[in-house]
């Protein structure tokens, strides 16, 4: 038999190793052949086509496809009627894949490039829903915290949206839901405040958590937490030594939810300190248990 010298031998595992490359190597050929495949397929087609090739993706709920489709539209007929809503509906499909700063980015460059299009009113709503989601599975979905308790710049850019519909095209369709969707943010920003209140509450800062809780009534009157702010306001007043309108905020309290916990003395509801200690333990607030 003929003898090899060990430079010539080549190790099995060397081999598996030469195996895999050339494997990945087809394989990966291959998906970067699909790519382009899939972006040629709509290279030169007629904008009709197009835009119902990318409406039916949307009817079928593949909206990463949709976008693909919409993008080779706007870059190959970037003027007409169907480029106008193709930025339109890229702007939607986005939304709905939950790319909300793209579909803000795709929004922002339609009302800059149209700012007096049928269409604006529509897509000044839809930034208000995008900026209302962001972060919103993230946050809430894993880490159980409440909205309130995050960054408020893009729900404050939410409710602008929303305020711009409302105030601008009040007769529009989509009037009606963003006067909602107002409401439900003023809640948010009420509640934010008021648990800033109860933090300074708990440290007995009770000039500071007066001055919040007085600024939840003020700034947004009717919201869900009003009572709360109440109790706060009484509670601070309490801690102050201020008998005279301690008794004040409690009369207020009785006349409008008599049955609030803080009567009782049952309110607030702070976490323990032991949760505190459990860095497992999702975000609460002293709000979080109300028994109203």
């Amino acid at each position: 038999m003929p003898s090899y010298s060990r430079r010539n031998r080549i190790a099995p595992s060397a081999l598996l190793v030469l195996l895999l490359i050339a494997v990945l190597a087809g394989s990966g050929c291959a998906r970067v052949k699909g790519m382009f495949k899939d972006e040629n397929a709509n290279e030169g087609q007629p904008v009709e086509e197009l835009y119902a090739k990318a409406h039916k993706l949307m009817t079928h709920g593949n909206w990463a496809g949709a976008e693909v489709v919409f993008r080779r539209l706007i870059a190959q007929y970037p003027y007409g009627p169907y480029t106008e809503q193709a930025l339109v509906e890229t702007a939607y499909a986005q939304y709905k894949a939950g790319k909300q700063d793209d579909a803000v980015n795709s929004i922002d460059r339609f009302i800059r490039t149209y700012p007096t299009h049928r269409n604006t009113s529509y897509m000044y709503y839809l930034r208000g829903l995008a900026d209302s989601s962001r972060d919103t599975v993230f946050l809430q979905k894993v880490w159980r915290l409440d909205p309130s308790r995050r960054d408020l710049a893009t729900p404050q850019q939410a409710y602008n949206d929303f305020q711009i519909v409302t105030e601008r095209y009040p007769n529009s369709r989509y009037a009606e839901d963003a006067r909602k969707r107002m409401a439900e943010l003023r809640n948010v920003f009420a509640r934010h405040d008021l648990d800033v209140a109860l933090y300074y509450l708990r440290r007995t800062a009770y000039v500071a958590a007066a001055d919040r809780a007085k600024r939840v009534l003020e700034t947004y009157p009717q919201s869900k937490y009003q009572n709360d702010a109440v109790a706060t306001l009484a509670a601070a007043y309490t801690g102050l030594g201020n008998k005279t309108l301690a008794d004040d905020a409690k009369r207020v309290l009785q006349q409008n939810d008599p049955n609030h916990p803080y009567l009782r003395g049952e309110w607030p509801d702070y976490p323990s300190n032991l949760r505190k200690l459990n860095p497992f333990a999702g975000e609460k607030s002293a709000l979080d248990n109300e028994k109203h």
